[in-house]
Order: structure tokens, then sequence, then C-alpha cells
């Protein structure tokens, strides 16, 4: 039986035009089956997960396994109307893969369907994972426990698209790659009146703007100026009617560490001000902060170093070394549970990630399946 090489740029178009949001991805499952299922098996075993059903795992047996390596390809679309004009654009208003992860698991099963034909000396374990953009794909499916006996990693793998090298440059840092992430929610409460009479009031738009005065403090007054952080309050609102006071006033914003105990610390100083707040003007303040955020990614030094090293000294790779991203990756929990590295494909897209009109160059795929399957051979042929 003669088995036909993918076409990797039809089913990245495939991809593209079916985009679906974070836990509806179940078209996109059933067309990543329907690829895998159409590689040789004898190496291969696939799991589904009932209790993330639009999760998929497939394990390729290794021939003499040292380790079981581990790597990761997100599925998930953006709520974003695509603008591209492209012939494969989203057939779905309102949906797309402005974030390249229709590149991401095409390049997952170009790597994967090389594994299948030609046996790896280590296990393999490719996990096609939900949810990256929204609802913490990668939390869910920890504690679904997929992760166990022959589907455990000992070391996980994944990267990332960017317009911002050109398409196929691996891009990769020691340290942190993404920042980590915590939305933060605030809603103040006090008493409201007429505009007449507000000694008879208790005005939240005074308190919400102190507030946010307060707040903004944080990163110019607390964070070490050589460290990296972020406080931004996206949205604001308050009242209804030019001359009522408002008795309520909310804030919504997110925080960005390159590191969990920035994070912390930036946490710690948002419920302090809230409290001191509360307590200035005689009101309520209250505070939600995600605390299962996006954590940082946050790279293993020996594994990461070993990557690098290797994509420099590999003349048909061209390789960059890059500046942390005050973005958020859900790959940065999984960092947190096993060693491993992310790094960065470039697309050479002229627009940025999450636009309407990002259009990654398709040239990156082949460009990023090489560079993977020689690292990951390089990677097998060390000891354990």
């Amino acid at each position: 039986m003669t088995i036909e090489p993918l076409n990797l740029v039809r089913i990245r178009r495939q991809f593209h035009e079916s985009p679906e949001l974070a836990l509806k991805e179940f078209q996109t499952h059933a067309l990543l089956l329907s690829v895998i299922r159409s590689l040789p098996q004898n190496l291969l075993e696939i799991k589904t997960i009932p209790e993330l059903p639009t999760a998929l795992l497939v394990r390729v047996a290794g021939s003499h396994p040292h380790r079981t390596i581990g790597y990761r390809a997100d599925i998930d679309a953006l709520p974003v109307n695509e603008k591209t004009g492209l012939d494969f654009a989203s057939k779905t208003p309102g949906i797309m893969h402005a974030c390249g992860h229709d590149i991401h698991m095409t390049v997952a099963l170009g790597i994967l369907e090389y594994f299948a034909n030609h046996q790896p000396q280590d296990n393999l374990i490719f996990f096609f994972q939900p949810a990256e953009e929204s609802h913490s794909g990668s939390v869910r499916a920890f504690n679904a426990n997929i992760f166990t006996n022959q589907f455990r990693p000992d070391e996980f793998y994944g990267l990332h698209s960017t317009p911002t090298l050109p398409a196929g440059v691996i891009g990769c840092r020691m340290g942190t790659l993404f920042a980590g992430t915590t939305e933060v929610n605030l809603k103040l409460t006090g008493k409201g009146g007429h505009a007449a009479y507000p000694q008879d009031a208790n005005d939240m738009v005074v308190a919400q703007a102190y507030l946010i005065t307060q707040l903004q403090t944080i990163v110019a007054r607390n964070v070490n100026p050589i460290e990296g952080g972020v406080l931004t309050l996206g949205k604001v609102s308050a009242g209804n009617v030019r001359n009522v006071i408002a008795d309520q006033a909310v804030i919504e914003g997110t925080i960005r560490g390159l590191t969990q105990k920035m994070i912390l610390l930036i946490q710690q100083r948002v419920q302090q001000i809230c409290e001191g707040t509360a307590q200035a003007f005689n009101c309520q303040v209250e505070v939600k902060m995600n605390q299962g955020g996006y954590l940082p990614v946050e790279n293993d030094p020996t594994l990461t170093h070993e990557l690098i090293q290797f994509m420099q000294s590999d003349s048909a790779i061209k390789f960059k070394k890059t500046p942390p991203a005050m973005t958020g990756e859900d790959f940065g929990f999984l960092l947190s549970k096993f060693p491993g590295t992310m790094f960065w494909l470039g697309v050479g897209a002229t627009s940025s990630l999450h636009s309407a009109t990002f259009n990654p160059d398709e040239r990156a795929i082949q460009l990023g399946i090489d560079a993977v399957v020689k690292f990951l051979q390089n990677r097998m042929s060390k000891g354990a």
C-alpha cells in the first residue's frame, strides 16, 4: 500500500476555512482525525478524551526509547471577522484563525507524518490542544489526567507563529518567552443620588477615577525598572445619566509579567490599593482576579540551551534570538508541569497576530517541519 504524502497547504487551508472557538472545535477535531488515520498506523496510538472531547493525543512508538517527548499544537480560533479576501478565507462569520493555529496544526501533522513513516528512537506524544485562546485548555487537559502512563511526556515542546520574523525563521530565548497574564475585574459600589445634591450621595465616578490613578503607580513605583510588568485597565464604565451621581463603577483590565513572582506582586498591590480606596471613599470595592490566568512561558534552561545550540549549528535553519513578549500563551501551564521549550516560527505576515488581515506565508510550514524534525532527531540521538 502506497501512502501519498500529505498536501500540507491544502490541509492548512481547510483548517483556515472552518475555524472554531474554544471548546467547540468539533469539525477541526474530525479533520485532524481524518488526516491522522490516513497515515501508516503501525506505530501510532490515538487517544480521545471524553472529558475534553475536542482534544486529541497521538503516540508514536519509539524503537529504543530513552524518553517520551511531547509536542503540542493548539487548535482553536478567535472571534475575529476575517478581512483578508483570500479564496480560502473563513466561511464562519465572526470567527478566524487570526493567531496562526491553523499553521500550528499543519506543522504538527507534518512532523507526525514524518515519524509515522520513519520510526523515531524515542516515543513521541502529539497533543492537539483545544481552548488555548480562552477557557485554559491546558489546565483542563492536565486536570483530566490525560498525561498518564504511556501518554506522559518527559519533556514538552511547542511553537508559535510570529509575523515579526521572515517565513521559516526559528526564534527562541533563554528564560521567559511569553508573559503570564491575569484578568482583573473591579466593581465599586456606593450611594447614588441627584447631581445637585452631592452631599447626600457617594460618587463612584470620583472613586473610580482615584482608583485608576493609584493603580497606575504600581508598575511605576513597585516594579523593578529592569524587570517586566504591565497593568492595563482597558475598560471602564459608570453612570447612565449626566445629572445622576453613579452608585456603581466597573473597571476591567489585565496584568502581565515575565515571572509568576512579578504577577503575584502586582496582584497583591492591586488588592491593597482597592482596600485603601474602599476605606478612603467609604464604599465597597469588589476585587476579582483570575488566579488561573496564563502562567509565564518559562523555558527550561537545559533543554532550551540545547535547542538554541542545535538551531544555530544547522546551516539550513535560520535562527534568531528573540526578546520576551508580553502576550500570553496557555503553554506556560504545561511548562510548569513538564520541562520543555516554546519557540517562534516566523510566518512573514504583513499584519499582526489577532488582526482581521493576518495572512501568514505558507512557505513557513515545510521550513518549520524540517527544523523541528531535525531537532527532535538530534534530541533523540542523546542518551537518557
